[in-house]
């Protein structure tokens, strides 16, 4: 099912800084990740794009959405969500956000908070099968050490 999910609330669930200059492709791959391991087509939305930055781009296997200045993806989100109706039932929304969760409800979508989605990355980053002999399977401990290491980046 189809991840719709606000990207500015995700980040600091994660470790990311909000303040950091590249923390929107930062959580980007790691959706990337997510996305290719799930095999799940992920939709992110960011708010306070400036105007040369705005409207929707492919990056790998995220589709993610700059909002312009002045608006929010809680909007977006809500308005995407209204727009399908009741097909939005074939997705998953994340975020904290109460009236984005609402919004889900009274579309029948599935909601879940951005520290549940956590969960669900390091249990996909974790459980991943190896790809070759060489290359080692990632422990929790090791996708909270790169957690850090992208929460240090910033300072």
């Amino acid at each position: 099912m189809p991840y719709l999910i606000d990207g500015h609330n995700l980040i600091p669930k994660l470790g990311l800084r909000l303040d950091a200059m590249d923390d929107e492709m930062e959580l980007v791959a790691i959706l990337q990740e997510f996305a290719r391991l799930k095999r799940q087509k992920v939709e992110v939305y960011f708010d306070g794009a400036p105007a040369p930055h705005t409207g929707t781009r492919s990056l790998g296997t995220v589709r993610a959405h700059f909002i312009r200045l002045g608006q929010t993806a809680d909007h977006a989100i809500r308005d995407r969500l209204n727009k399908m109706g009741k097909s939005a039932k074939n997705l998953i929304v994340v975020s904290s956000d109460r009236e984005v969760q609402n919004a889900a409800r009274m579309n029948q979508a599935q909601f879940i908070s951005s520290d549940e989605f956590v969960k669900l990355i390091k249990i996909a980053l974790t459980s991943a099968p190896k790809t070759s002999a060489d290359e080692k399977q990632l422990s929790a401990s090791d996708v909270d050490e790169w957690l850090q290491v992208f929460r240090d980046k910033g300072h």
